[in-house]
């Protein structure tokens, strides 16, 4: 569903995103000038695999998930993206299809940049091309720590550690995605993260409540299983 530039508040989306966030107003707006708004319903695809879509998006309201499909049909998701960041960017270097589909999780306001006008800006405005590729570095470098964790930890290494690094003060870890999505981005199926939550409960290093909630019941000893 289209949207005008009022509803979807392109120029606040531009004003939201890093890459741009070294731009003089007078800059911010014409990169404004260059962007439409769209809306998305929950469960929609933004693009898919194999298409050539030339623009980068710009999340103003909502969340997306990016993720890949195996030759098997098995779906890797890659990230969760939400208000205030960026997609699409390598289509804009590439002219290749994208290989990754986007979905929207939650109901979405997107603000698309035309890929060739801003490809024009960045020659005149550097500093969007090196915080391109700053992110670009940061994307890569996660994607890095991703294959290590994989390769050298092993699954309850890497369940203890993302719940350490998820948990409040009050050691609460709060899912913002579903559970089959948090397993992608672990690297391990649905059914080994239950059994592995199950486990950590019957051990009484946790407690699960509900279906995205849970409570840390003993910090040192799930330390332990991430350090060890």
């Amino acid at each position: 569903m289209s949207c005008n530039c009022k509803e979807c508040g392109t120029a606040n989306c531009i004003t939201m995103v890093p890459i741009f966030n070294s731009l003089t107003d007078e800059e911010m707006m014409e990169v404004a000038s260059i962007t439409t708004g769209k809306k998305y319903d929950k469960g929609e695809l933004v693009y898919q695999a194999g298409d050539k879509h030339q623009k980068l998006y710009v999340i103003h309201i909502g969340r997306i998930k990016i993720y890949r499909i195996s030759p098997t049909g098995k779906e890797q998701v890659i990230r969760v993206l939400g208000p205030g960041e960026f997609m699409g960017e390598l289509s804009l270097f590439s002219s290749m299809p994208t290989t990754d589909y986007a979905e929207v999780i939650e109901p979405c306001n997107m603000c698309m940049i035309d890929g060739t006008k801003l490809k024009e800006l960045m020659k005149r405005f550097p500093i969007i091309s090196f915080k391109v590729m700053e992110e670009l570095s940061k994307r890569l470098e996660q994607a890095e720590n991703l294959i290590e964790d994989i390769s050298l930890h092993s699954v309850e290494q890497r369940l203890a550690q993302v719940l350490l690094k998820l948990a409040d003060s009050n050691g609460q870890v709060i899912l913002s995605i579903k559970k089959g999505d948090f397993a992608s981005q672990l690297g391990m199926t649905q059914e080994t993260l239950s059994r592995k939550l199950t486990l950590f409960q019957d051990m009484g290093l946790i407690r699960q409540e509900g279906q995205r909630i849970i409570k840390i019941l003993d910090l040192d000893r799930l330390n332990d299983i991430h350090m060890n």
